[in-house]
């Protein structure tokens, strides 16, 4: 399996010492485009590991790691200078697999990734299916959709409506075939049904600033934009 590791460092000195051993060993090694954004890159890159810095531009690496369990099962190693205990504790009680503090032996680190990978992976596990929409993170297996910490209460018809929506990829979809999807996964929705379901479903996105990111196309049907 060709593994993907993502790193979260700010250094770009011990970044690329990580990015060159990892290398050696057939791993792939890929950074944030933005420390503003991690959950962006995150989300394309599809990591079969994470190594998050906790001393991070602008949200620390607790918030990411939140972020990040909050759709994905993915490992997470923390990798700080920082040695309170409760920086581990806090680690740890977040969903992080391992910790380790700086400066590190670059081969106890390589050990760790390496184990994390065989018991992470020996079994085929897969990574969540998670997209990505106007700096929203859309999880298909929770059915549920969370931005900047929050998280949007969505019924299943309004959640499926929202996939659909999103999955078009900024095309148009007809309210005919809204509802004939919604009654092929056995729940029949008249027109009047849909019309609320969509009023309710923009409603719920406003907690999340994504109100007007489904807008309506008079006579044609519904459409997920990019803000």
């Amino acid at each position: 399996m060709d593994m993907n590791i993502f790193i979260v460092e700010d250094d770009a000195h011990i970044f690329e010492a990580l990015k060159e051993r990892l290398e050696k060993w057939s791993l792939r090694v890929t950074g944030p485009d933005s420390f503003d954004d991690v959950m962006r890159s995150f989300i394309q890159i599809e990591p079969h590991l994470v190594i998050l810095d906790i001393q991070l531009p602008k949200y620390d690496g607790f918030h990411w790691c939140r972020e990040i369990r909050a759709v994905s099962k993915v490992p997470i190693l923390f990798l700080s200078s920082r040695d309170h205990p409760m920086d581990m504790v806090m680690a740890m009680n977040m969903g992080a697999d391992d910790y380790i503090q700086k400066p590190f032996h670059m081969d106890v680190l390589l050990a760790k990734i390496q184990a994390i990978l065989r018991r992470t992976y020996a079994y085929g596990e897969e990574a969540a299916d998670v997209i990505e929409w106007n700096g929203a993170v859309i999880d298909m297996k929770r059915g549920a959709i969370r931005r900047d910490g929050r998280e949007a209460d969505l019924t299943k018809n309004e959640f499926f409506i929202l996939a659909v929506l999103v999955q078009a990829n900024n095309e148009i979809v007809s309210r005919h075939d809204l509802i004939r999807k919604l009654w092929e996964d056995e729940h029949f929705v008249n027109d009047n049904t849909l019309t609320a379901n969509v009023t309710r479903l923009r409603q719920k996105l406003a907690v999340l600033g994504l109100e007007e990111a489904i807008v309506t196309k008079k006579g044609l049907g519904y459409m997920a934009v990019t803000l």
